[in-house]
């Protein structure tokens, strides 16, 4: 049987860790805890489970404390988790069926991420697969008769395990003055957290928010050592931020960057916005119903769908067509089961 070290990094959980804790402490074989400022109860509760409770300075930074965390952890492998997950009765039994049986060289095992869709976090997914335990000490193997070469890729092992995510509370405000920071202090973010931050700001993001991520993005659209994909995405950004800020010049400058290409929902949404918002229920509809049925989000899964389907119905009903407004309103209600 493996040994495993629970790491998390915490700050004011004081309602939820004990809900956590109870669902994964009898799992492991050591617990560490790393503080990043808490205020209320959350390291007294923390210390009935364990007395590896550490202090880290907030840095804006949630890889340095995670690295930190794992610096304190000392068996085989590390099971990492936050506040506001749990694992279920039978998961929890899969979880120990994990431990007992698991080969030696595995170095990371994946389970099942589930309930991402609760709070409109920025995942287009309800379950995926994100990696949770990790081998503490890899080893370096040599391979290949001939030719040899050292195995760098891990080996990786996708489990059955589904952790529950229970948030009690959105994160997006904290995430945008997180990305916001970043980008203000010059940093030139990588395609995955560019990616995240237009997701946040499409799914939480408020004029202003959008407003004053307009030159990153900007840049970012502009930038030759950008793919494709980010370009298209910074467009579809600077689309919505242009379209509410009234700067229709631009508006147009960018949605017809994505419209000469690879059409997607996001922006067949912000059409039909435009459109619905100028007064002409009959022209909006028509991007509306791209957005449901002719194309695929990139960032948004709503656009595709609920918000579209949404526009549909105050379209119809504005040029009362009634019957044709029932029909998507049925749609939505479907969605909703």
């Amino acid at each position: 049987m493996i040994t495993i070290s629970l790491c998390m990094i915490v700050k004011n959980e004081e309602a939820i860790l004990s809900r956590c804790l109870d669902t994964v402490a009898d799992l492991v074989d050591e617990i560490v805890i790393v503080d990043t400022g808490s205020t209320d109860k959350t390291k007294e509760i923390a210390s009935g489970y364990t007395d590896k409770i550490y202090d880290f300075q907030w840095i804006d930074d949630f890889s340095a404390a995670r690295n930190f965390a794992f610096s304190k952890a000392t068996k085989e492998y590390i099971y990492t988790a936050d506040a506001d997950e749990v694992i279920s009765p039978e998961n929890r039994q899969k979880f120990l069926q994990l431990k007992e049986n698991l080969l030696p060289e595995i170095e990371i095992v994946q389970m099942i991420y589930g309930n991402q869709l609760q709070f409109g976090t920025v995942y287009n997914y309800d379950e995926e697969y994100r990696p949770k335990l990790f081998k503490r000490l890899r080893e370096f193997v040599w391979q290949e008769a001939i030719h040899e070469m050292v195995r760098l890729e891990p080996v990786i092992y996708d489990s059955d395990i589904v952790i529950t995510h229970m948030p009690t509370s959105p994160h997006g405000a904290r995430d945008l003055k997180n990305f916001r920071k970043q980008t203000v202090e010059g940093k030139k973010l990588s395609k995955r957290l560019q990616n995240m931050y237009a997701k946040e700001l499409l799914l939480v993001g408020d004029p202003s928010d959008l407003a004053l991520a307009a030159e990153y993005f900007e840049e970012a659209a502009a930038d030759p050592e950008r793919d494709s994909e980010e370009i298209m995405e910074a467009c579809c950004v600077l689309a919505r931020s242009y379209r509410m800020s009234g700067h229709m010049l631009k508006f147009f400058k960018f949605a017809n960057k994505v419209l000469a290409g690879a059409v997607n929902s996001e922006i067949c949404l912000e059409m039909g916005l435009f459109y619905e918002e100028n007064q002409d229920p009959e022209e909006a509809a028509i991007w509306f119903y791209n957005a449901v049925y002719e194309t695929q989000p990139i960032l948004s899964l709503e656009s595709g769908r609920r918000h579209s389907l949404q526009g549909l119905v105050r379209c119809y009903e504005k040029m009362g067509i009634t019957e044709q407004a029932d029909i998507y309103r049925e749609e939505l209600k479907h969605l909703e089961e």
